[in-house]
């Protein structure tokens, strides 16, 4: 009888192994917690209670109405000031193309609640704008509090998406299609409708959907400025840290319909862009012309005040941060240096620790992002077309309930991560990596297999082929993820907020005390300290990677 002999263990499948291993720990393991914790009493029985309080009650249930209308509500928004822009910007010669370009992106970086803020401070009952209208022309301004003030910051702080979704099809339009539709008389208008808006319906669909999905998980900004008005992220919060009372049970299982809501969401966009997707290839790409007249002073007033009120939340921050302030950090008149030393009790911590474990975050999400997408692309099979639809997951779970899972998971048993730095670094990577591993699978997709076969060839290891040829070739796209998961690491508030301590307090977490508590200067200057790190980070990404246009 023939003993049959096992082959040895490859080294990709055991990479391919140990991050499965690694996912089912840190994110499969918590996500099944919170479906125990949301099906189970404390007395250890199970009982689908919660979820019947929940479908049972109008208060609960509007959070998810509120949800849906405030999402729906700036994606409408973002989509009819994002999509006119990149037009324009695509198509006509504009002064400043790319100081504009950088500064809505620079508007898009901070966190969200963190232009909640600004918008208080210029629109709030005391704000510098209601307070100018009202006396010098006793005009009474909008109350900013509520839906309108949700979707009004949400929109300024996601239509560069749209921006740059819909420019970066607008790239791949071919401009012998634009000449020979203007060779049979078609108007700009028309055009616009007709040619380059069904042209560019794929990323439409896909930025849309994006700004949707951001809107409907977004916890800050409506905790900050909806008073009265109840999303359900802010709920989950709510029930599970509140001060009054904490139900973490029915935490758990407001948290597993969101998860059930945005996979649905995640669905329909798959399905819409599959229907609507289409490939075109530029030979020549569109050349931009300068308008004529009245039409050029609209474009350009157009394009510079979509910027100017976009950008305008984050100038004033960094002019409040230099004003003085009394006793209990509200401002006086004067200027100073005050609100800077005030906060330097927290950053002082809270800066080491947004480097460190921002920077051990990146680097391990970078890591991984590298081998995931070698595994996706060069080896593909179950195992790892499981590990890539495992990755996306965080891309579509609020990361309140991110949060929530790993607490649950890990605040007991024989590993006790709870109030650690440590989770709140795999809270970063669970979260962010999915941005990485998109662009480096994108990347790697379009290098010829030939060049790595070609170094194996040559006597180089199939590890050092990986290292040296593979990897090297692969660093645009690396790059380009790496930047976006950064910045959103450095802004990272839903899922932090569950899992930090008085050790593991980040930059982003400071602003947040410091609002919280009404000190209005040291909230100022440590946003102005946190966008400093952003715009760092954007003028970093721009000089590695050589490019004078954001445009991906």
């Amino acid at each position: 009888m023939t003993e049959i002999r096992r082959r040895p263990l490859d080294l990709w499948q055991a990479v391919s192994i140990a991050i499965m291993l690694i996912y089912v720990l840190f994110l499969i393991i918590p996500l099944f917690s919170i479906l125990k914790e949301s099906v189970v009493t404390p007395d250890g029985e199970f009982s689908l209670q919660y979820f019947a309080k929940f479908f049972g009650e109008a208060y609960y249930l509007r959070t998810i109405l509120n949800s849906f209308k405030q999402s729906l509500a700036t994606t409408f928004f973002a989509l009819l000031i994002g999509t006119p822009l990149a037009y324009l910007n695509s198509f006509f010669e504009i002064r400043g193309r790319s100081v504009m370009q950088i500064l809505i992106v620079i508007s898009s970086m901070s966190a969200p609640f963190v232009g909640a803020y600004s918008w208080i401070l210029l629109l709030g009952r005391s704000g510098l704008i209601t307070k100018f209208m009202w006396d010098v022309f006793r005009i009474e301004m909008p109350d900013i509090y509520g839906f309108g003030g949700v979707v009004l910051v949400l929109t300024l702080q996601l239509y560069p998406l749209v921006f740059m979704y819909v420019s970066g099809a607008l790239k791949n339009i071919d401009n012998s299609l634009i000449e020979a539709s203007q060779n049979l008389g078609v108007g700009p208008f028309k055009r616009f409708f007709q040619i380059i808006m069904p042209l560019s319906l794929t990323s439409i669909l896909a930025s849309a959907m994006l700004v949707f999905r951001r809107a409907l998980a977004d916890f800050g900004t409506p905790l900050l400025i909806g008073e009265g008005y109840r999303t359900f992220p802010v709920e989950i919060y709510k029930q599970y840290v509140g001060e009054s009372s904490q139900n973490h049970s029915f935490a758990a299982a407001i948290s597993v319909i969101a998860i059930l809501i945005t996979t649905i969401v995640f669905a329909v966009q798959k399905i819409a862009s599959n229907k609507f997707s289409y490939k075109i290839n530029a030979l020549y790409s569109i050349e931009r012309k300068k308008a004529k007249g009245l039409l050029n002073a609209v474009i350009h007033l157009y394009s510079y005040l979509v910027v100017l009120i976009g950008i305008m939340p984050q100038v004033y921050l960094i002019y409040c941060s230099f004003r003085k302030t009394n006793a209990f950090g509200n401002f006086v008149d004067g200027y100073s240096l005050d609100s800077y030393k005030r906060a330097w009790s927290f950053v002082r911590t809270a800066l080491p620790n947004t480097l460190m474990i921002g920077g051990i975050a990146i680097a391990t999400v970078v890591l991984l992002s590298i081998l995931i997408a070698y595994l996706v692309v060069r080896r593909p099979n179950a195992l790892n077309n499981i590990i890539d639809t495992t990755s996306m997951l965080p891309y579509i779970i609020p990361g309140s309930v991110v949060g929530i899972a790993l607490v649950i998971t890990f605040s007991s048993g024989p590993m006790i991560l709870t109030g650690t730095i440590a989770i709140m670094i795999i809270a970063m990577c669970i979260r962010r990596i999915p941005y990485t591993i998109r662009s480096s699978v994108a990347i790697l997709q379009q290098i010829p297999i030939t060049t790595e076969e070609a170094s194996i060839s040559l006597g180089a290891s199939k590890l050092k082929t990986f290292f040296k040829i593979t990897t090297p070739m692969m660093a645009s796209g690396i790059v380009s993820g790496a930047i976006l998961s950064w910045v959103t690491i450095l802004t990272e508030l839903s899922a932090s907020i569950m899992l930090y301590s008085a050790k593991s307090q980040t930059l982003t977490l400071s602003v947040y005390v410091f609002i919280s508590r009404g000190t209005d200067g040291a909230a100022c200057a440590v946003a102005t300290i946190l966008t400093a790190f952003t715009v760092l980070s954007l003028a970093i990404f721009m000089k590695v990677s050589g490019k004078r246009d954001i445009i991906l």
